[in-house]
């Protein structure tokens, strides 16, 4: 995923951080394979759901587009059954 970087403030980055999942985790999710799992609109801003894996803990995290740059707006590690469904849907896109 290319990007211009994230846009932390003091409202999104306590809210993300509260579920454990550290800036350096969060970070470094979108530099490996992020799998969008749903899109949807939310107070005007398309809000995109996506997961990964990041020092071998499976990860959720919405986001939105800020220009080029990612806002994360809730992050959290993902419970082992999110895991086996969504490790079950990527096996079976192409090129996997």
């Amino acid at each position: 995923m290319v990007f211009g970087g994230f846009d932390w403030d003091s409202a999104n980055l306590p809210k993300c951080l509260s579920h454990g999942v550290s800036l350096a985790e969060i970070e470094a999710l979108f530099v490996g394979d992020v799998y969008v799992v749903r899109d949807a609109i939310v107070s005007g801003e398309r809000r995109m759901h996506v997961f990964g894996s990041c020092a071998g803990r499976w990860i959720f995290c919405v986001f939105v587009w800020r220009g080029d740059r990612i806002r994360p707006v809730s992050v959290r590690y993902m419970h082992a059954k999110e895991v086996k469904r969504y490790a079950e849907e990527v096996s079976r896109l192409p090129n996997r």
